[in-house]
């Protein structure tokens, strides 16, 4: 294919894209004469160029469309939804040739006589109009030579049409001379192919290795230490400024769904409005490939098996018009895409009954299973609700593509239903494959990394408290009681020597590292941390595949070799699932979602419990007394260049040594931040207040935690406090209650 038949192809695809998402906004604004205009140049630049190439069979094709287009963007057709139709085959059929030149060179020999017999079809409207304009005209002519007033009006009118056309020009000429001159899209874009734009992102990835053992090597010489530093800078811009000609708006794909929703809902019968939000979030242009097809699968299950019939929504109170939502943001180093809808829901037991049926699991298996565990069975490959095989569904293909697809791009997906309110899937898409940040852990002698986007947080457990009974064991598994539930452990040199073990620990500290993998939350024991790093993911050979807990390598900035661990697989390995408390939690949400607890941060104050709003915490410091000052009375903190007040209500610094530490709180109050120091951090629970704000039986502001009576920390009013005020009374943030209550 030479160059200029390519660069016909590349601008006649991107035309019918913008074409295709004109006609589909045309539908709710048929008077739109912008979209009219912009859908008229698409065909007619295919058209023209056609011409200039020899593609006869495209340029007959294009020529009748546009004599369509030609009448409705003069006002003498309306965009009427068959007219809407008949254009979308008309884009069928262009996109199909374009596809048969692609591949061949040549427009092949297929026959458009019906299409464009349709196409004149949908003419005729305008030229019976036209046809009738005549007669009329002629009947006016003729009434025009017996009635000479008529004659000398029609005269005049044909004389000021002529005052006009030569003006005309004239002012087009003023206009054009007066319009600023702009840039079109193809003269301020340039194409790059995408072979290139790999070979640049992995030449980056080399540098940011480099980079790595550079700032290790050079970090205790001081005269290499500002060249190092710009080193990491540039890097860092260079890999941002490759990674962003990479990126693609999401709307590339999500701009291919109302069409979709159009065909499918008519072939249907259903009702759908489609919503679409953020569809300006940016993925890499790889991973945009690769979840076209799971997106387009989601939408086509949720209009066939979601959304119901407009006369049982009818029936069931609903608008008979359902709604589906494509939602796509951006959340740390993911992007989440969800497709949601507001259909019937997905009963749990007609999943199982299918399951079962199929040959899927086992009716032992499927007894023992949590709600949530009997929806992932849907992702299972042969699986499918349909009553019958059709055009859409039926045959259990579909969300074990989803699932496939997207895990094999390092992302996850997660399904949420409620019968009669509707079904939400998730899709969680890494920004990029080539460099992630991950935690350096240490196992065996030998350095692993972990990709941050996994890890929910890391617990530091003592030989102390190993000894004192910290894990626990039942049968052979330890478990790990992380804020009262307890945590799945998995040993990884254990894992990875196949080596079972016993009960014994050695007396050493040790970390979990808590990740959560497909909703599967689980602690890896580890034996020491190493600092965080932007990892290249390097691909791995074929014996290390089959090992089946490695998704990569790496080469760390000390230019050891660390192997990526893939907490899916490690999990899938160990045969974690959700435990019996864990999946009664997520039911018990799912079903009183609205009248679930707040969560709470309990303290102890002096030997006092309060409790402070989680969401209102941002964090917990150890810090030493040394480090507390005083402005007048107040003590403060210096943290992070930020002048922290510390509200001391039960006398904490007075108590203390001067090498002690003290356990400063740090919360959010709205602007401001401040620091409440405590005794000791105990737990995380919910609780729901007890009595509504004025009530005269006992003050607000007094939850039950943990079967017990606690005051809540009033954030607002300890700020609002005068310092002599709060000298005087340093216990009146909290309520009442606490002193009569909390003993």
């Amino acid at each position: 294919m030479d160059e200029l038949t390519r660069e016909f192809l590349i601008e006649s695809q991107e035309g019918l894209d913008r074409m295709e998402r004109c006609l589909t906004d045309l539908e709710s604004r048929p008077g739109d004469t912008e979209l009219l205009a912009d859908i008229f140049r698409s065909v007619h630049t295919i058209k023209g160029t056609t011409g200039f190439l020899g593609f006869k069979r495209l340029e007959k094709l294009a020529h009748s469309g546009e004599n369509l287009l030609g009448l409705l963007r003069d006002g003498k057709l309306t965009a009427e939804p068959h007219i809407i139709t008949g254009l979308l085959e008309l884009l069928d059929g262009l996109r199909s040739i374009l596809r048969i030149v692609e591949s061949s060179d040549s427009e092949g020999d297929g026959n458009d006589s019906e299409l464009i017999a349709r196409l004149d079809e949908l003419q005729k409207p305008a030229s019976a109009a036209k046809s009738l304009q005549t007669d009329e005209m002629a009947a006016l002519t003729s009434s025009q030579v017996q009635n000479p007033l008529l004659l000398a009006i029609e005269q005049t009118r044909k004389q000021a049409e002529a005052s006009a056309a030569k003006a005309a020009p004239a002012a087009a000429s003023k206009h054009v001379a007066s319009a600023p001159a702009t840039n079109s899209a193809a003269e301020s874009t340039l194409r790059v192919d995408v072979a290139l734009l790999n070979q640049m992102m992995n030449l980056v990835g080399e540098l940011v290795l480099t980079r790595n053992q550079v700032l290790q090597a050079t970090a205790s010489d001081p005269k290499m230490t500002l060249l190092s530093r710009r080193l990491d800078m540039v890097t860092a811009d260079l890999r941002e400024s490759v990674m962003k000609a990479r990126m693609q708006p999401v709307s590339n794909i999500f701009s291919k769904m109302p069409r979709i929703v159009r065909d499918l809902s008519q072939q249907l019968g259903r009702k759908v409005k489609l919503e679409m939000e953020g569809q300006d979030t940016e993925l890499d242009k790889s991973l945009l490939e690769a979840i076209k097809d799971p997106l387009t699968h989601a939408v086509r299950n949720s209009l066939d098996h979601g959304i119901e019939m407009p006369e049982k929504r009818i029936a069931a109170g609903k608008n008979p018009e359902g709604t589906l939502k494509l939602r796509a943001a951006q959340e740390g180093s993911h992007v989440l895409i969800e497709v949601s809808d507001d259909g019937a829901g997905i009963s749990s037991q007609k999943v199982r009954d299918k399951a079962i049926e199929r040959g899927l699991i086992t009716a032992e298996a499927a007894a023992h299973l949590p709600e949530r565990e009997l929806l992932n069975l849907i992702f299972l490959p042969g699986f499918s609700t349909a009553a019958a095989v059709t055009s859409v569904s039926g045959r259990g293909v579909g969300m074990d593509v989803v699932k496939t697809n997207v895990e094999k791009i390092g992302g996850k997906v997660e399904i949420e239903s409620r019968m009669g309110k509707g079904t939400t899937l998730r899709l969680r898409i890494p920004l990029t494959l080539a460099i992630i940040p991950a935690l350096i852990v240490r196992s065996l002698e030998q350095s692993f990394a972990v990709p941050q986007g996994a890890l929910s947080e890391l617990v530091h457990v003592s030989a102390e408290q190993i000894s004192q009974g910290a894990i626990e064991w039942i049968d052979n598994a330890a478990l790990y009681r992380l804020r009262g539930q307890l945590l799945p452990l998995i040993f990884l040199d254990r894992m990875l020597t196949a080596g079972k073990g016993g009960r014994m620990l050695e007396a050493r500290d040790i970390f979990i590292a808590v990740l959560d993998a497909d909703g599967r939350r689980y602690g890896l024991i580890i034996d020491s941390l190493a600092d965080p790093e932007e990892i290249v993911v390097k691909p791995l050979s074929a014996a290390l595949k089959d090992i089946g807990v490695y998704s990569g390598a790496t080469v760390l900035g000390n230019g050891d070799l660390a192997l990526i661990l893939d907490p899916g697989a490690i999990a899938a390995k160990a045969g974690v699932s959700l435990n019996a408390e864990e999946a009664e939690a997520q039911t018990d949400e799912a079903v009183h979602e609205d009248n679930r607890g707040t969560e709470y941060l309990l303290v102890e104050v002096a030997q006092r419990r309060a409790a402070v709003l989680l969401s209102d915490v941002l964090r917990i410091e150890q810090v030493p007394i040394s480090r507390i000052e005083y402005i007048g009375i107040r003590a403060v903190l210096n943290l992070d260049g930020q002048l922290l007040p510390i509200e001391d209500a039960g006398e904490i610094l007075q108590a203390v040594h001067d090498e002690m530490q003290i356990i400063i709180v740090v919360c959010r109050d709205g602007e401001r931040q401040v620091g409440v120091a405590v005794t000791n951090v105990l737990d995380v629970a919910a609780g729901s207040e007890l009595f509504e704000a004025g009530s005269t039986q006992v003050a607000s502001g007094v939850i039950l935690l943990k079967d017990r009576v606690t005051s809540i920390v009033d954030l607002g009013s300890v700020t609002a406090l005068e310092m002599n005020q709060q000298a005087a009374e340093p216990w009146n943030m909290y309520s009442p209650a606490l002193v009569e209550n909390t003993q």
